[in-house]
């Protein structure tokens, strides 16, 4: 069985493409993702490059939790976009947006609640999800 051509992009090209502060760069990024917005191409982000790009928007960029966590979520909604694991980092960045959690606790957070079948409960004192 022969397995389609996927794409793995990085933090800088996703960044790139967000932020559109190098005109080249960006034209690059915005060529390739317009491809896989249409399904034109197939791309897998995986949760570490979601980590760093959060990292970078947020404490390089200065852009606000909500609004990185949302220019993701979007990009995550690209109709080329075959991550087996969209929607638990779908959840891990809408938890990021909404409590004041490092984004590597919300993905973890994501991922028990997927794993376990249960929704996250808070543990506000330690920054940590129980389930």
């Amino acid at each position: 069985m022969k397995k389609t051509s996927r794409s793995i992009p990085d933090t800088n090209t996703i960044v790139r493409y967000l932020v559109a502060d190098d005109p080249t760069l960006h034209a690059k990024a915005r060529e390739f993702f317009d491809k896989v917005k249409n399904g034109g191409a197939r791309a897998v982000i995986l949760e570490s490059v979601i980590a760093e790009c959060i990292y970078v928007l947020t404490k390089i960029y200065k852009v606000p939790r909500d609004r990185a966590a949302k220019s993701l979520i979007d990009l995550l909604h690209y109709k080329g976009i075959v991550n087996d694991d969209r929607p638990e980092l779908i959840s891990a960045l809408t938890l990021f947006s909404e409590q004041r959690l490092d984004i590597v606790d919300c993905i973890l957070c994501a991922k028990a609640a997927a794993i376990l079948g249960v929704r996250p409960s808070l543990n506000y004192h330690q920054g940590t999800c129980k389930h």
